[in-house]
């Protein structure tokens, strides 16, 4: 366990009543009285004598919160005041499993006449809160440890602040720690994004493969367009993804959850495969027509349909563009169709 602390000679003097180990042991006990009983043995440090009450009821602490939290890996605590930050690291199941990283924090006492700190100390919360929920593995990892870094300074801040220190110092030193907390804000960021597309991914191969084997199944018995052309859309609209995020350009709302995500994701080649089939259908029903000759083999003419379904699924804009030009020139028929009755009603010398 690392602790960073203020000398033993910067401790209160003043002394309070010991805590008997067995309140500890009665029940949960909470990060703030934790707090308080490891505050309880440090101003006991300055007492001359061996182990003492306040020793016992810290140790018992010590062992019942890494028993419940894990390990506590990291930690300040304010000399002055009842307050600190840590850092534990819970074992997983699984041995080659990443630890679970949590944050904990009890600042309320040191931060009551610093509001600026307290502000700063609340965006080490809530980035922590999101660094748990949201990332995995290393990145979490990563990410809380940087939240501890920063609070961590901010309450050394705190504790200079009532040591008396030099104000414009403590000013520069709260502007870095804004711009460190804000590199952190970055990394968890692009650390999100980035799972999210994993977890996008993995449900768009998921759902394409589905496709895939389910329409290679019904085109070994007999061919079918539409059904080809779903195959094709599916697989155009993954490529489609998998360069966008190649080119860093593909940005998910990494905070709705794994499972929204994956439903996302799951999505994206049912969609492509809905507008290469309609283009399927229109070159099929006549409102396109395929650049192939007439008289091309029919094996070409089904690559071409092909191609072109892809292209309906690797681009949604194209494939609606392309179905939405047939649309004006369905309507443009029945407007020739009247212009012969209007040019005979002018030479009748009735009104149009």
């Amino acid at each position: 366990m690392t602790e960073l602390t203020e000398p033993l000679a910067a401790a209160p003097t003043e002394t309070t009543a010991d805590v008997p180990a067995q309140t500890i042991e009665s029940h949960a006990l909470s990060f703030s009285e934790f707090v308080r009983t490891r505050f309880d043995w440090w101003r006991e440090q300055r007492r001359d004598g061996a182990r003492s009450r306040a020793k016992t009821a810290y140790d018992a602490a010590v062992a019942d919160f890494e028993h419940r939290h894990g390990e506590i890996a990291s930690a300040y605590w304010c000399s002055n005041v009842e307050s600190g930050v840590a850092l534990t690291h819970q074992k997983r199941s699984l041995p080659w499993a990443t630890p679970g990283c949590t944050f904990h924090r009890e600042s309320d006492w040191a931060t009551q006449n610093s509001p600026d700190i307290a502000c700063e100390l609340h965006r080490c919360d809530e980035l922590a809160v999101r660094a748990k929920t949201v990332l995995t593995g290393v990145r979490q990892r990563i990410c809380m440890q940087l939240v501890m870094a920063s609070a961590a300074h901010l309450l050394g801040l705190v504790d200079a602040r009532a040591a008396h220190a030099n104000d414009a110092e403590t000013s520069a030193a709260l502007q870095q720690e804004r711009a460190a907390l804000a590199k952190a804000e970055a990394y968890y960021r692009e650390a999100a994004n980035g799972q999210a597309q994993m977890i996008y991914f993995s449900g768009m191969a998921a759902v394409a493969g589905a496709i895939s084997i389910v329409a290679a199944v019904w085109l070994t018995i007999d061919w079918a367009s539409p059904v080809g052309a779903l195959i094709a859309g599916a697989v155009g609209a993954v490529v489609s993804v998998i360069q966008r995020i190649n080119n860093g350009k593909f940005t998910l709302d990494f905070d709705v959850g794994r499972p929204y995500a994956f439903f996302l994701g799951g999505l994206r080649p049912l969609i492509g495969g809905a507008f290469a089939m309609a283009i399927a259908f229109a070159f099929s029903g006549g409102l396109l027509h395929l650049p192939v000759a007439a008289n091309e083999p029919t094996n070409d003419r089904r690559l071409a349909l092909l191609v072109f379904s892809f292209f309906a699924g690797f681009s949604e804009r194209w494939a609606q563009d392309t179905l939405t030009a047939v649309l004006p020139t369905a309507h443009q028929q029945p407007a020739t169709e009247t212009a012969p009755a209007a040019t005979a009603a002018q030479t009748d010398g009735r009104a149009p």
